[in-house]
């Protein structure tokens, strides 16, 4: 079954606001749409596509985008590589990925954070014949680190690594632009804060496609929201994750895989990649 996107249009709309300051009242003030009209949006009603094409330049998405997603008509398309795999797991109300990346040639492998139940992962690694060298943290919210103490113990000789900027107890640090090899596979790291303080990106080439493993920096559709810096995000998400081929194989902390490519399309935060 499919992973459903993880946010739906009023939660792209509530980043927006909550990002750039603006209440529910000023931006009445500043479109003209009523405040029923408005407080239904914002809830979640797609109940006037005038009023949603006025909200989105104010908030500086992408009105048509907006309007896509409100419709529930974009999705992005499946993919498989062989050399990836992700995992989905369940936190609370919402799920949570994990993606395991090796090098087909020497089975060398390693896992990008751990989401709440590694058991699937575990499996996939035995089933693929894999020596697990590294974990890499992309952030340390609870969700994406939570079974990381029985994965451990599970691959005792594996490497845990995290940003400096965002340590984690026992886990080796490094600064952005460290390269890490596996096998043929380089891995680069690239700091994608705003979300969190240390949040990483990281950049894995040698396979068939490139490979973003973006945390929360970046959803399918959306963007995992500046709980840190707003700005910082949206700047972050444009010069480390956008500049990145069309091909590249997007992996984010939830919802499903997207690429590039496509959120240059799709994506309501970054209008100036539409044409």
């Amino acid at each position: 079954m499919p992973i459903p996107l993880e946010d739906n249009f009023e939660d792209i709309i509530g980043k927006a606001m909550r990002g750039r300051h603006i209440s529910e009242t000023d931006l009445a003030t500043r479109t003209g749409v009523d405040r029923d009209t408005l407080g239904r949006l914002c809830r979640g009603e797609f109940c006037d596509e005038g009023a949603l094409l006025k909200i989105a330049p104010v908030l500086d998405l992408h009105p048509a985008a907006l309007t896509i997603a409100a419709s529930k008509a974009w999705y992005p398309r499946e993919m498989s590589m062989d050399g990836l795999a992700a995992f989905n797991t369940p936190y609370r109300d919402m799920r949570v990925n994990a993606f395991l990346v090796w090098d087909p040639a020497t089975r060398e492998a390693a896992v990008f954070d751990t989401g709440t139940n590694v058991d699937p992962l575990l499996a996939a690694v035995e089933a693929q014949g894999l020596t697990v060298r590294y974990l890499f943290i992309t952030h340390t919210h609870n969700d994406h680190v939570a079974d990381l103490d029985r994965l451990k113990a599970a691959l005792p000789g594996t490497r845990v690594c995290a940003n400096r900027a965002e340590p984690w107890p026992g886990a080796e640090s490094f600064v952005e632009g460290t390269t890490f090899s596996l096998g043929s596979l380089s891995i680069e790291t690239r700091t994608t804060s705003g979300h969190s303080v240390g949040g990483t990106t990281y950049v894995v080439r040698g396979l068939r496609h490139p490979v973003a493993v973006v945390g929360d920096a970046l959803f399918a559709g959306s963007m995992g929201g500046g709980m840190i810096s707003y700005p910082d995000a949206l700047r972050n998400n444009r010069e480390k994750i956008f500049t990145l081929p069309d091909d590249t194989i997007v992996c984010p902390g939830h919802g499903p895989l997207t690429t590039v490519g496509e959120e240059k399309r799709h994506n309501p935060f970054y209008p100036e990649f539409k044409g």
